[in-house]
Protein backbone atom coordinates (compact mmCIF):
# COMPACT_ATOMS: atom_id res chain seq x y z
CA UNK A 1 0.00 0.00 0.00
CA UNK A 2 1.46 3.33 -1.03
CA UNK A 3 1.19 6.53 0.91
CA UNK A 4 -1.55 7.89 -1.34
CA UNK A 5 -3.65 4.78 -0.69
CA UNK A 6 -3.16 3.19 -4.12
CA UNK A 7 -2.52 -0.55 -4.21
CA UNK A 8 -0.60 -1.15 -7.43
CA UNK A 9 0.15 -4.81 -6.71
CA UNK A 10 -3.27 -6.48 -6.52
CA UNK A 11 -2.77 -9.99 -5.10
CA UNK A 12 -5.92 -11.24 -6.83
CA UNK A 13 -4.08 -11.12 -10.16
CA UNK A 14 -1.85 -14.15 -9.56
CA UNK A 15 -0.12 -14.68 -12.90
CA UNK A 16 1.63 -18.01 -12.24
CA UNK A 17 -1.51 -19.55 -10.74
CA UNK A 18 -3.68 -18.28 -13.60
CA UNK A 19 -1.27 -19.65 -16.18
CA UNK A 20 -1.49 -23.07 -14.55
CA UNK A 21 -5.28 -23.21 -14.64
CA UNK A 22 -7.49 -24.81 -17.29
CA UNK A 23 -11.06 -24.26 -16.03
CA UNK A 24 -12.67 -24.88 -19.43
CA UNK A 25 -10.73 -28.06 -20.25
CA UNK A 26 -9.22 -26.15 -23.16
CA UNK A 27 -5.68 -27.53 -23.24
CA UNK A 28 -6.33 -30.13 -25.96
CA UNK A 29 -8.79 -28.12 -28.12
CA UNK A 30 -6.60 -25.01 -28.19
CA UNK A 31 -3.55 -26.92 -29.40
CA UNK A 32 -5.38 -27.23 -32.71
CA UNK A 33 -6.02 -23.48 -33.10
CA UNK A 34 -2.91 -22.72 -35.20
CA UNK A 35 -3.88 -25.46 -37.64
CA UNK A 36 -7.47 -24.21 -37.80
CA UNK A 37 -6.26 -20.68 -38.41
CA UNK A 38 -3.86 -21.78 -41.14
CA UNK A 39 -6.82 -23.42 -42.89
CA UNK A 40 -9.15 -20.47 -42.17
CA UNK A 41 -11.52 -23.09 -40.74
CA UNK A 42 -14.17 -20.83 -39.21
CA UNK A 43 -16.66 -23.68 -38.63
CA UNK A 44 -14.09 -25.63 -36.60
CA UNK A 45 -13.05 -22.55 -34.61
CA UNK A 46 -16.71 -21.73 -33.94
CA UNK A 47 -17.44 -25.29 -32.87
CA UNK A 48 -14.52 -25.16 -30.43
CA UNK A 49 -15.76 -21.84 -29.06
CA UNK A 50 -19.26 -23.26 -28.64
CA UNK A 51 -17.97 -26.36 -26.81
CA UNK A 52 -15.74 -24.37 -24.45
CA UNK A 53 -18.20 -21.59 -23.54
CA UNK A 54 -19.32 -22.27 -19.96
CA UNK A 55 -22.78 -21.62 -18.58
CA UNK A 56 -23.37 -18.71 -16.23
CA UNK A 57 -23.78 -21.11 -13.25
CA UNK A 58 -20.39 -22.61 -14.13
CA UNK A 59 -18.86 -19.14 -14.23
CA UNK A 60 -20.40 -18.40 -10.84
CA UNK A 61 -18.44 -21.34 -9.42
CA UNK A 62 -15.10 -20.07 -10.77
CA UNK A 63 -12.71 -18.26 -8.46
CA UNK A 64 -11.01 -15.04 -9.54
CA UNK A 65 -8.03 -16.62 -11.32
CA UNK A 66 -10.25 -19.19 -13.00
CA UNK A 67 -12.24 -16.30 -14.46
CA UNK A 68 -9.00 -14.83 -15.85
CA UNK A 69 -7.97 -18.17 -17.34
CA UNK A 70 -11.41 -18.72 -18.87
CA UNK A 71 -11.29 -15.29 -20.55
CA UNK A 72 -7.78 -16.05 -21.82
CA UNK A 73 -8.95 -19.24 -23.51
CA UNK A 74 -12.20 -17.91 -24.93
CA UNK A 75 -10.27 -14.87 -26.12
CA UNK A 76 -7.91 -16.91 -28.28
CA UNK A 77 -10.91 -18.23 -30.18
CA UNK A 78 -12.62 -14.83 -30.34
CA UNK A 79 -9.56 -13.32 -32.03
CA UNK A 80 -9.17 -16.30 -34.33
CA UNK A 81 -12.74 -16.22 -35.62
CA UNK A 82 -12.62 -12.44 -36.11
CA UNK A 83 -9.30 -12.74 -37.95
CA UNK A 84 -11.20 -14.56 -40.69
CA UNK A 85 -13.73 -11.77 -41.06
CA UNK A 86 -16.56 -13.00 -38.84
CA UNK A 87 -17.86 -11.49 -35.60
CA UNK A 88 -17.77 -14.43 -33.16
CA UNK A 89 -20.33 -13.46 -30.50
CA UNK A 90 -23.49 -13.90 -32.63
CA UNK A 91 -22.37 -17.41 -33.56
CA UNK A 92 -22.48 -18.82 -30.02
CA UNK A 93 -25.64 -18.59 -27.90
CA UNK A 94 -24.90 -17.38 -24.38
CA UNK A 95 -21.33 -16.31 -25.16
CA UNK A 96 -21.93 -12.58 -24.79
CA UNK A 97 -23.44 -12.96 -21.31
CA UNK A 98 -20.47 -15.10 -20.24
CA UNK A 99 -17.93 -12.58 -21.54
CA UNK A 100 -19.71 -9.73 -19.78
CA UNK A 101 -19.82 -11.70 -16.52
CA UNK A 102 -16.15 -12.68 -16.71
CA UNK A 103 -15.30 -9.02 -17.28
CA UNK A 104 -17.48 -7.96 -14.35
CA UNK A 105 -15.97 -10.54 -12.02
CA UNK A 106 -12.43 -9.38 -12.77
CA UNK A 107 -13.14 -5.66 -13.29
CA UNK A 108 -11.71 -5.83 -16.80
CA UNK A 109 -13.08 -5.50 -20.33
CA UNK A 110 -15.35 -8.30 -21.64
CA UNK A 111 -12.66 -9.86 -23.80
CA UNK A 112 -9.02 -10.88 -23.44
CA UNK A 113 -6.20 -8.35 -23.06
CA UNK A 114 -2.43 -8.38 -23.45
CA UNK A 115 -2.28 -9.55 -19.81
CA UNK A 116 -4.36 -12.64 -20.59
CA UNK A 117 -2.44 -13.43 -23.79
CA UNK A 118 1.05 -13.09 -22.36
CA UNK A 119 1.68 -13.01 -18.60
CA UNK A 120 -1.32 -15.27 -17.78
CA UNK A 121 -0.63 -17.63 -20.69
CA UNK A 122 1.24 -20.86 -19.85
CA UNK A 123 4.64 -21.54 -21.35
CA UNK A 124 5.73 -24.68 -23.17
CA UNK A 125 3.33 -27.12 -24.78
CA UNK A 126 0.30 -25.55 -23.05
CA UNK A 127 0.98 -22.10 -24.51
CA UNK A 128 -2.08 -20.71 -26.30
CA UNK A 129 -1.10 -19.37 -29.74
CA UNK A 130 -2.78 -18.09 -32.87
CA UNK A 131 -0.13 -19.24 -35.34
CA UNK A 132 2.28 -21.59 -33.59
CA UNK A 133 5.17 -19.70 -35.22
CA UNK A 134 8.29 -19.13 -33.07
CA UNK A 135 8.10 -15.43 -33.94
CA UNK A 136 4.76 -15.25 -32.16
CA UNK A 137 6.46 -16.55 -29.01
CA UNK A 138 9.08 -13.81 -29.33
CA UNK A 139 6.34 -11.19 -29.58
CA UNK A 140 4.66 -12.63 -26.49
CA UNK A 141 7.97 -12.57 -24.63
CA UNK A 142 8.23 -8.78 -24.74
CA UNK A 143 5.15 -8.12 -22.58
CA UNK A 144 5.94 -11.10 -20.38
CA UNK A 145 9.28 -9.52 -19.50
CA UNK A 146 8.25 -5.87 -19.44
CA UNK A 147 4.87 -5.93 -17.65
CA UNK A 148 6.34 -6.90 -14.25
CA UNK A 149 9.04 -4.24 -14.67
CA UNK A 150 6.36 -1.72 -15.62
CA UNK A 151 4.65 -2.52 -12.34
CA UNK A 152 7.90 -1.69 -10.55
CA UNK A 153 8.24 1.51 -12.60
CA UNK A 154 4.73 2.64 -11.71
CA UNK A 155 5.42 2.04 -8.03
CA UNK A 156 8.50 4.28 -8.33
CA UNK A 157 6.38 6.94 -10.11
CA UNK A 158 3.87 6.70 -7.30
CA UNK A 159 6.62 7.03 -4.70
CA UNK A 160 8.13 10.03 -6.50
CA UNK A 161 4.80 11.83 -6.45
CA UNK A 162 4.80 11.59 -2.66
CA UNK A 163 8.49 12.40 -2.15
CA UNK A 164 9.79 15.90 -1.63
CA UNK A 165 12.44 16.92 -4.16
CA UNK A 166 14.87 17.59 -1.31
CA UNK A 167 14.40 14.11 0.15
CA UNK A 168 17.61 12.03 -0.24
CA UNK A 169 15.44 9.19 -1.57
CA UNK A 170 14.37 11.14 -4.68
CA UNK A 171 17.40 10.46 -6.89
CA UNK A 172 17.62 6.73 -6.00
CA UNK A 173 13.93 6.43 -6.87
CA UNK A 174 14.61 7.99 -10.28
CA UNK A 175 17.53 5.60 -10.80
CA UNK A 176 15.35 2.59 -9.95
CA UNK A 177 12.69 3.90 -12.32
CA UNK A 178 15.32 4.08 -15.07
CA UNK A 179 16.42 0.50 -14.39
CA UNK A 180 12.84 -0.75 -14.57
CA UNK A 181 12.17 1.03 -17.88
CA UNK A 182 15.28 -0.62 -19.29
CA UNK A 183 13.17 -3.78 -19.74
CA UNK A 184 11.38 -2.07 -22.62
CA UNK A 185 14.66 -1.39 -24.42
CA UNK A 186 15.63 -5.06 -24.04
CA UNK A 187 12.24 -6.28 -25.25
CA UNK A 188 12.14 -4.06 -28.32
CA UNK A 189 15.71 -5.02 -29.26
CA UNK A 190 14.71 -8.71 -29.15
CA UNK A 191 11.72 -8.08 -31.39
CA UNK A 192 13.81 -6.10 -33.89
CA UNK A 193 16.35 -8.91 -34.06
CA UNK A 194 13.98 -11.88 -34.25
CA UNK A 195 10.61 -10.82 -35.73
CA UNK A 196 10.17 -9.64 -39.30
CA UNK A 197 7.90 -6.68 -40.05
CA UNK A 198 6.07 -8.86 -42.58
CA UNK A 199 5.29 -11.50 -39.96
CA UNK A 200 3.79 -8.97 -37.60
CA UNK A 201 1.89 -6.96 -40.23
CA UNK A 202 0.51 -9.81 -42.27
CA UNK A 203 0.19 -12.75 -39.88
CA UNK A 204 -0.20 -11.37 -36.33
CA UNK A 205 -1.87 -7.99 -36.76
CA UNK A 206 -5.18 -9.51 -38.03
CA UNK A 207 -5.69 -11.37 -34.74
CA UNK A 208 -5.87 -8.09 -32.81
CA UNK A 209 -8.89 -6.78 -34.67
CA UNK A 210 -11.92 -5.50 -32.77
CA UNK A 211 -14.55 -7.89 -31.47
CA UNK A 212 -18.04 -6.58 -30.74
CA UNK A 213 -19.31 -7.43 -27.24
CA UNK A 214 -22.32 -5.82 -25.57
CA UNK A 215 -22.58 -2.99 -28.08
CA UNK A 216 -18.91 -1.99 -27.98
CA UNK A 217 -15.92 -2.86 -30.17
CA UNK A 218 -13.00 -4.15 -28.08
CA UNK A 219 -9.48 -4.31 -29.51
CA UNK A 220 -7.46 -7.51 -29.14
CA UNK A 221 -4.56 -8.45 -26.85
CA UNK A 222 -1.82 -6.47 -28.58
CA UNK A 223 1.49 -5.51 -26.98
CA UNK A 224 0.61 -1.91 -27.86
CA UNK A 225 -1.72 -1.99 -24.84
CA UNK A 226 1.08 -2.56 -22.34
CA UNK A 227 0.43 0.73 -20.49
CA UNK A 228 3.81 2.44 -20.71
CA UNK A 229 1.78 5.62 -21.23
CA UNK A 230 1.21 5.63 -17.44
CA UNK A 231 4.92 6.29 -16.92
CA UNK A 232 4.63 9.04 -19.57
CA UNK A 233 1.76 10.54 -17.60
CA UNK A 234 3.79 10.68 -14.40
CA UNK A 235 6.98 11.89 -16.05
CA UNK A 236 5.75 14.49 -18.56
CA UNK A 237 2.35 13.89 -20.16
CA UNK A 238 0.19 15.39 -17.42
CA UNK A 239 1.51 18.76 -18.65
CA UNK A 240 0.45 18.09 -22.24
CA UNK A 241 -3.07 18.48 -23.65
CA UNK A 242 -2.62 16.83 -27.05
CA UNK A 243 -6.17 15.66 -27.99
CA UNK A 244 -5.02 12.63 -30.00
CA UNK A 245 -2.82 11.42 -27.16
CA UNK A 246 -5.63 11.99 -24.64
CA UNK A 247 -8.02 9.89 -26.75
CA UNK A 248 -5.43 7.12 -27.12
CA UNK A 249 -4.76 7.17 -23.38
CA UNK A 250 -8.46 6.91 -22.53
CA UNK A 251 -9.05 3.94 -24.83
CA UNK A 252 -5.86 2.13 -23.87
CA UNK A 253 -6.60 2.51 -20.16
CA UNK A 254 -9.67 0.31 -20.58
CA UNK A 255 -7.45 -2.64 -21.47
CA UNK A 256 -5.28 -2.83 -18.37
CA UNK A 257 -5.49 -3.78 -14.69
CA UNK A 258 -8.05 -1.96 -12.53
CA UNK A 259 -5.49 -0.41 -10.16
CA UNK A 260 -3.35 0.74 -13.08
CA UNK A 261 -6.40 2.09 -14.92
CA UNK A 262 -7.27 4.20 -11.89
CA UNK A 263 -3.90 5.94 -12.11
CA UNK A 264 -5.02 7.89 -15.18
CA UNK A 265 -7.48 9.94 -13.17
CA UNK A 266 -5.08 10.29 -10.24
CA UNK A 267 -2.06 11.38 -12.25
CA UNK A 268 -3.59 13.39 -15.11
CA UNK A 269 -4.08 16.59 -13.09
CA UNK A 270 -0.96 16.61 -10.94
CA UNK A 271 2.33 18.26 -11.92
CA UNK A 272 4.67 15.97 -13.83
CA UNK A 273 8.13 15.10 -12.54
CA UNK A 274 9.68 17.11 -15.40
CA UNK A 275 7.63 20.15 -14.42
CA UNK A 276 8.45 19.85 -10.72
CA UNK A 277 12.19 19.74 -11.37
CA UNK A 278 12.08 22.42 -14.06
CA UNK A 279 10.36 24.81 -11.68
CA UNK A 280 12.71 23.95 -8.80
CA UNK A 281 15.78 24.47 -10.99
CA UNK A 282 14.60 27.74 -12.55
CA UNK A 283 16.36 30.03 -10.04
CA UNK A 284 19.51 27.88 -9.80
CA UNK A 285 19.95 24.41 -11.31
CA UNK A 286 23.14 23.60 -9.39
CA UNK A 287 21.46 22.20 -6.24
CA UNK A 288 19.38 19.93 -8.46
CA UNK A 289 22.15 18.68 -10.75
CA UNK A 290 21.94 15.04 -9.63
CA UNK A 291 18.15 15.09 -9.89
CA UNK A 292 18.22 16.53 -13.40
CA UNK A 293 20.87 14.09 -14.60
CA UNK A 294 18.86 11.16 -13.19
CA UNK A 295 15.68 12.48 -14.80
CA UNK A 296 17.42 12.77 -18.14
CA UNK A 297 18.56 9.14 -17.89
CA UNK A 298 14.94 8.10 -17.32
CA UNK A 299 13.69 10.16 -20.25
CA UNK A 300 16.43 8.81 -22.50
CA UNK A 301 15.18 5.29 -21.79
CA UNK A 302 11.76 6.28 -23.08
CA UNK A 303 13.19 8.04 -26.13
CA UNK A 304 15.24 4.96 -27.12
CA UNK A 305 12.28 2.62 -26.73
CA UNK A 306 9.85 4.87 -28.56
CA UNK A 307 12.32 5.52 -31.36
CA UNK A 308 12.83 1.80 -31.95
CA UNK A 309 9.10 1.15 -31.69
CA UNK A 310 8.40 3.80 -34.31
CA UNK A 311 11.04 2.27 -36.57
CA UNK A 312 9.40 -1.15 -36.39
CA UNK A 313 5.95 0.33 -36.92
CA UNK A 314 7.06 2.23 -40.02
CA UNK A 315 8.37 -0.98 -41.57
CA UNK A 316 5.27 -2.99 -40.65
CA UNK A 317 2.84 -0.35 -41.90
CA UNK A 318 4.52 0.52 -45.18
CA UNK A 319 1.93 0.55 -47.93
CA UNK A 320 3.43 -2.49 -49.66
CA UNK A 321 3.51 -4.51 -46.40
CA UNK A 322 0.53 -3.50 -44.27
CA UNK A 323 -2.96 -4.93 -44.21
CA UNK A 324 -4.27 -2.16 -41.92
CA UNK A 325 -3.61 1.56 -41.64
CA UNK A 326 -3.89 1.73 -37.85
CA UNK A 327 -1.74 -0.11 -35.35
CA UNK A 328 -2.86 -2.99 -33.16
CA UNK A 329 -3.51 -0.60 -30.28
CA UNK A 330 -5.63 1.71 -32.43
CA UNK A 331 -2.94 4.37 -32.93
CA UNK A 332 -1.47 5.70 -36.15
CA UNK A 333 2.15 6.19 -37.21
CA UNK A 334 1.49 9.90 -36.83
CA UNK A 335 0.47 9.41 -33.19
CA UNK A 336 3.61 7.37 -32.47
CA UNK A 337 5.71 10.13 -34.04
CA UNK A 338 3.91 12.74 -31.95
CA UNK A 339 4.53 10.80 -28.71
CA UNK A 340 8.19 10.34 -29.61
CA UNK A 341 8.54 14.07 -30.38
CA UNK A 342 6.95 15.03 -27.06
CA UNK A 343 9.17 12.58 -25.18
CA UNK A 344 12.26 13.97 -26.91
CA UNK A 345 11.21 17.53 -26.09
CA UNK A 346 10.89 16.69 -22.40
CA UNK A 347 14.17 14.77 -22.40
CA UNK A 348 15.81 17.85 -23.94
CA UNK A 349 14.35 20.03 -21.19
CA UNK A 350 15.91 17.82 -18.53
CA UNK A 351 19.25 17.71 -20.33
CA UNK A 352 19.34 21.47 -20.89
CA UNK A 353 18.93 22.09 -17.18
CA UNK A 354 21.86 19.91 -16.13
CA UNK A 355 24.68 22.28 -15.11
CA UNK A 356 27.75 22.29 -17.37
CA UNK A 357 30.23 19.59 -16.49
CA UNK A 358 27.64 17.35 -14.80
CA UNK A 359 26.94 14.03 -16.46
CA UNK A 360 23.56 13.84 -18.12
Amino acid sequence: MHRNGTTLDDPRFDGPRTAGLDPLGADAPLRAVPEMNAAADVPALTAALRRLTPSLPEVAAFDFCECLAAMRDLGLLLGSVKRHGVQPVPLVPGLEAVLVELGRRTDMIPRDTVHHYTEWNPLGERQRMYTGDPQETVLMGGPRASIPELGRALERCDDLADTDLADPAFVPLLDDLSDALGAFETAIADVVARVSPEFFAQRMRPYYEEVAVAGHDWLGPAAAHVPLYLADLALWASDDNDPAYEAFLEESAEHTLPAWRALVGQWRDRPSIVRRLREAAAPDPEPWARHLAALHRVMRRLVVFRGRHLGIARKAYKEEVRLYELGSGGGSIGLLQSILDLTRDNAAIAKSLVPAGRAA
